[in-house]
């Protein structure tokens, strides 16, 4: 028997969810963490028979109705039951646009009219495809990798660069996986996360959990080895114009000692200097 990728899903999401989210009581021995089958396949109005045979790989066409009670079940948000419809095969996943690497110029000078704003552009698998002087200032000219994945888990130094490097790799592991899910046959994506099973124990820690959302407003804190500390907001917007692209950019509360350190950054940008 081959466990699905739709199985491997619902079970990694079961572990997470408690009785006391659903309103279940928790007593007994549990020899499992989080739902058991039983009590998943009740929330949402399947045979127990039903859902074993989901999580084992044995039924493979649930219907929309079928996928829809599970996902309140499981209470996954919006990106989680997107992800769980996709693997059910119940919407289209996404093709690899051609030239989706390819970055259109005019966002390009869009990007450097942001002096004070660092902004990326980054694909699927989580490489840059484009940063403004700013962004390649604040990630030390992608001395490492420019790939943001390798960034966080085979960099040595980015434990120290993200000072909350844990809640970083979690988001962006979380990140990859619903990107995986929207192109699974990217041969980018398949490399990327080849690499990173290999090199990352955290990486395969993170991945068999099978949280998948996407990036929303959220702040990231720096520790810059010439600026110092960096709190910085961070906004997040789809590339319409090409499918797979997302455009990130960074933000400092105005006269805050974030501000002023991404002053130096920019000051030594302009200069030429290499941080």
């Amino acid at each position: 028997m081959t466990r699905t990728d739709l199985g491997a899903y619902l079970m990694a999401r079961r572990a997470q969810v408690t009785p006391d989210e659903v309103g279940l009581p928790s007593v007994g021995l549990r020899r499992v963490p989080g739902l058991r089958r039983e009590e998943v396949a009740m929330l949402a109005g399947v045979s127990v028979d039903y859902y074993v045979r989901l999580e084992q790989g044995r039924e493979r066409t649930p219907s929309a109705q079928v996928i829809d009670a599970l996902s309140a079940a499981l209470r996954l948000a919006e990106d989680g039951r997107s992800h769980l419809f996709r693997l059910a095969g119940l919407s289209p996943r996404a093709r690899a646009a051609v030239g989706t690497d390819h970055v259109d110029p005019s966002l390009l000078q869009l990007m450097d009219a942001w002096p004070g704003n660092p902004a990326i552009v980054y694909n699927r698998a989580y490489d840059v495809l484009a940063s403004n002087a700013l962004a390649d200032a604040l990630f030390h000219d992608w001395a490492h990798s420019r790939n943001l994945m390798h960034v966080v888990f085979t960099d040595p130094a980015a434990r120290t660069f993200y000072r909350d490097w844990r809640e970083v790799a979690r988001n962006s592991v979380a990140g990859f996986r619903l990107g995986y899910g929207e192109a699974p046959g990217d041969p980018r994506m398949r490399r990327v996360l080849t690499e990173l099973l290999e090199r990352s124990p955290e990486f395969v820690e993170l991945w068999a959990m099978h949280d998948a959302r996407g990036k929303a407003l959220e702040s990231k804190r720096f520790q810059h080895r010439e600026a110092g500390p960096l709190t910085l907001t961070m906004q997040t917007f789809d590339v319409r114009s090409s499918p797979g692209q997302e455009l990130v950019v960074y933000h400092a509360e105005p006269g805050s000692a974030s501000s002023a350190a991404l002053a130096l950054l920019g000051s030594l940008a302009a200069t030429g200097r290499q941080p």
